[in-house]
């Protein structure tokens, strides 16, 4: 079996086409990531993520699925999932539900991807709530490090009980800016030690428990002047002072964020070589394309081993079965309570 590629790309629509195909096969891709537009029924998903499959079986097949807002695939039998913040305001009256549920919410979360072929979603979201960032607002648990750190901790363990490995979004910190980084270029302009001790904090913290991370597309000027995830002082922080083993996973190289590395090649190349296993580009085929022509051929063997690594290692129940498991059936009883 070939080793994964460093290019994690999307498909058009809710079938492959020649294009997609291509892409899919492509010796430098290593993952597909999917969107709303990419579902209409649970039926139809399966056949999506088993037609890739049946280009590169061993291909990571990933979505942005955190609850709330962040949920692509919500109707047919997925359940509506919390937003995180909902699980800080519960932190906050009640400790112990707040953590029971948020292993509940992780559970039933990958039980359902899993079920229709998904191997891993893009969660939990790390970055504290300010009340200043729009784009990340609800989706963060709370605004102490430490609730965040215990509730991630909590959700990561109901990931793991279905198969799951987790991805903690957006080193080392989205929370502090207002600016959405689709859409602009967010600057910080705190100095590394204010950074350090609270938003990153949660990164330290959870340890060798992190299976992948994304850094964040913001500017933390006072430490460099490329976004974190073009940064190797971030990105060399990351893996030398927070020990950190596992995928980093570039951010969107699509997102306005990303456009001060230059288009998406140049782009691609910078997160790469700042330290970042996977370049992620999304909603953009011909970006994807030029991409996938212009990197270098060769596959960095740790980076590949990494990546490999996120694959469930046992069979998921297929949909029916779950809907049997009295596991599931108290975890989603418990979610949909919220």
């Amino acid at each position: 079996m070939n080793p994964l590629g460093p290019v994690m790309l999307d498909v058009v629509g809710t079938t492959l086409d020649q294009a997609d195909t291509a892409r899919i096969a492509h010796r430098l891709t290593g993952g597909v990531i999917l969107f709303a537009r990419n579902f209409q029924d649970r039926a139809q998903l399966l056949a999506l993520t088993s037609a890739i499959r049946a280009v590169r079986a061993d291909v990571i097949i990933a979505v942005d699925h955190e609850g709330g807002r962040v949920q692509r695939f919500r109707t047919d039998g997925f359940t509506r999932l919390p937003a995180m913040g909902r699980l800080g305001q519960l932190w906050d009256s009640d400790v112990l539900q707040a953590t029971r549920m948020a292993t509940a919410t992780g559970y039933v979360l990958a039980a359902e991807l899993r079920a229709c072929g998904v191997d891993l979603s893009f969660t939990p979201v790390l970055d504290l709530d300010y009340g200043e960032s729009t784009v990340i607002g609800d989706r963060a648990f709370h605004r102490d490090p430490r609730v965040v750190t215990l509730l991630a901790k909590s959700l990561n363990h109901g990931l793991a009980l279905a198969g799951m490995a987790n991805c903690g979004k957006h080193f080392p910190g989205h929370g502090f800016v207002a600016a959405d980084s689709h859409v602009a270029i967010p600057v910080d302009e705190r100095e590394l030690e204010q950074i350090l001790g609270q938003d990153a904090t949660p990164y330290d913290w959870l340890g060798m428990s992190l299976a992948a991370v994304m850094p964040a597309h913001v500017i933390y000027p006072k430490v460099d002047a490329q976004p974190a995830g073009f940064s190797r002082k971030w990105l060399s922080m990351l893996r030398q002072r927070f020990a950190f083993q596992g995928v980093i996973f570039s951010d969107d190289l699509s997102m306005h964020g990303a456009s001060v590395a230059g288009g998406a090649l140049d782009a691609a190349r910078a997160a790469l070589d700042a330290g970042c296993d996977v370049a992620l580009i999304c909603n953009s085929p011909h970006k994807a394309d030029q991409i996938l022509a212009g990197l270098d051929d060769a596959i960095d063997a740790a980076s590949a081993a990494r990546l490999a690594a996120l694959k469930p290692g046992a069979a998921a129940l297929d949909w029916d079965a779950l809907q049997r498991e009295p596991r599931y059936q108290a975890a989603r009883a418990l979610v949909s309570s919220l």
